[in-house]
């Protein structure tokens, strides 16, 4: 059996290979229509479409890189999982790889493209030249160095790694076997960057096999792909122990969960200090109570509900790079700040929210972040289609990056003017020690 991780993290690489397939299909699309007109310059609907694109793909690349330097801290894992382990992470980094080269081979040459995806844009957050920063850390021979370690331990362990792999996994092989060859690592390249590198970075795990070296090369190979960004791969958030216990007495089914993650790369990209929501589920008895448990869209999930964490019986619907699941309260209280605002409504109301989140389930990520579509969703879209026109709630999206969309912050926008909901309860450390409540909790949220 697959741990829960490790199924999640497969999900995710299969998703986001077939989103960057979508994703070439469009810039392709684009590059020709541009190059077609002769006229040297994009139209401002061109613009438009280029600038979702590159959001679009950033952040499904950001979503690749955070999972794959996740096992960081898994290279002593039991013998039996680390085919399962490295096979996930190998085929994360093939795909961003893919990806990158895809840009390369496809763009290098066209001065009009190539400006535009080194166009820097201070909403999202992405730098000048971020295209030139990704594709100078893919062309260089440390990179390759780095890769080669694990594209050895492939090699070697093909067979067994083939074998083991339970069908979840055969996606990833297929991915693996149609991507191996874009690596392109060759001796001569590997013989360069050995001597530059000298060995020194896998000192600290030289030790302790070929699997700890190639899963410590596969992560040091994807880290280079951050740009620069100010993130920290060793970070492990997690709400403190005394604002956890405080916290799960002031939860209602219902209520709306905004959190924050510091130094991940997937902040990035994504406007505003808060970029993340779940909707909380509460207990399975609680759901009983409010007559959930019967509706027609939980009664096939309620199963999935008791079973997705035997220690921890609290539960929210989250959508993750993974797609929309119901997943334990360890999923959102895994962060470093957390906010819940509270709806503003009767039982009966909160209980249609719910019923109508939890069709959902089940459902990819949608990492083109468009509200126009509900067979993939992303994490505030869950929020939106529970409580759009209950008990007369009504959003209003914005476009962004050429796509209607609703970010957390103006989730929390919205509690502060007290439209339809209102901040309960928030945690940030650098703003405020203790957990704010109420009145508290609006004043602390003001400040981020």
């Amino acid at each position: 059996m697959l741990t829960p991780d490790l199924e999640s993290g497969a999900r995710t690489v299969v998703d986001i290979a077939q989103h960057f397939e979508r994703l070439k299909e469009r810039a392709r699309e684009l590059s020709t229509a541009a190059s077609a007109t002769n006229r040297g310059y994009f139209t401002p609907s061109e613009d438009e479409a280029v600038k979702h694109l590159l959001i679009s793909y950033w952040q499904s690349r950001n979503a690749l890189i955070e999972l794959v330097i996740t096992f960081q801290n898994n290279r002593n894992v039991a013998e039996d999982t680390q085919h399962q382990l490295f096979l996930v992470a190998y085929a994360g980094a093939l795909v961003l790889v893919d990806a990158a080269r895809f840009l390369r081979d496809e763009f290098h040459e066209k001065p009009l493209v190539r400006t535009k995806l080194n166009e820097p844009d201070p909403y999202f957050g992405i730098e000048s030249d971020t295209y030139e920063k990704i594709q100078k850390s893919l062309t260089s021979p440390l990179h390759a160095w780095r890769l080669y370690h694990a594209a050895k331990y492939l090699n070697a362990h093909w067979d067994e790694i083939k074998e083991q792999s339970e069908e979840s996994l055969k996606p990833l092989l297929q991915l693996v076997a149609k991507l191996q060859d874009r690596l392109d690592i060759s001796l001569e390249r590997y013989s360069i960057a050995r001597l530059r590198a000298r060995a020194r970075e896998l000192n600290n795990v030289a030790g302790q096999g070929l699997f700890a070296q190639a899963l410590y090369g596969l992560q040091k190979a994807v880290a280079s792909f951050t740009a620069n960004l100010f993130v920290k791969f060793d970070h492990i958030p997690l709400l403190r122990k005394d604002v956890a216990s405080e916290l799960r007495k002031h939860l209602k089914p219902g209520d709306v969960i905004i959190t924050r993650k510091e130094f991940a790369v997937t902040n990035y990209f994504l406007p505003g200090y808060w970029p993340h929501a779940a909707l909380y589920l509460g207990a399975p008895e609680e759901l009983h109570q409010l007559g959930i448990s019967a509706h027609q869209n939980m009664q096939t999930r309620w199963q999935k509900l008791l079973d997705c964490d035997a220690t921890e019986n609290l539960r929210v619907l989250e959508a993750m790079a993974d797609g929309v699941h119901i997943r334990s309260l360890r999923s959102p209280f895994g962060v470093d700040a957390i906010t819940v605002l509270r709806p503003k409504m009767d039982a009966a109301s909160i209980a249609q929210a719910i019923s109508r989140g939890v069709f959902h389930e089940g459902k990819p990520y949608d990492f083109d972040f468009d509200f126009n579509r509900s067979d993939r969703l992303v994490c505030t879209e869950v929020i939106y289609r529970s409580y759009e026109k209950v008990a007369g709630v009504e959003f209003q999206l914005t476009r962004r990056a050429g796509r209607w969309t609703l970010a957390a912050e103006d989730l929390i926008r919205m509690a502060l003017e007290q439209n339809h909901f209102t901040p309960h309860a928030v945690f940030s450390a650098t703003h405020h020690e203790q957990l704010a409540i109420g009145k508290d909790a609006e004043r602390v949220l003001k400040l981020t």
